[in-house]
């Protein structure tokens, strides 16, 4: 049963990842990486808020939704990619950024579980 949890959430985390990047980076003119730092923090939150949450919410909401929603995998190649093209500020900025913000999300996200 836990593996169905899993498959159920990331049926909805990989196309949702896909379209908020999309739909993001769109928005932006810009080299950064925007589409993939809102779904990784958007991820982090999520997960903050499942902490204390019961088994069966963490496999669908946690491993399934948040597993394929946010991607470090992305993250690295797109922070490789604008070092390799001359924009290694922004490369810089997006590890330093996405770091801090997932932490803050997390944290945010453990808080408001709490209350």
């Amino acid at each position: 049963m836990n593996w169905l949890l899993v498959i159920g959430g990331a049926m909805v985390g990989a196309p949702l990842r896909y379209l908020t990047d999309r739909a993001v980076q769109s928005r932006h003119d810009s080299v950064f990486p925007w589409g993939t730092f809102t779904v990784n923090i958007t991820g982090c939150l999520v997960l903050g808020l499942l902490t204390g949450a019961a088994t069966q919410v963490q496999l669908l909401l946690g491993t399934g939704l948040c597993g394929a929603l946010t991607t470090y995998s992305t993250f690295s190649y797109e922070t490789l990619r604008l070092a390799e093209t001359g924009a290694r500020l922004h490369a810089a900025v997006n590890v330093a950024a996405s770091v801090a913000a997932g932490l803050a999300a997390a944290c945010a996200g453990v808080a408001l579980a709490r209350l």
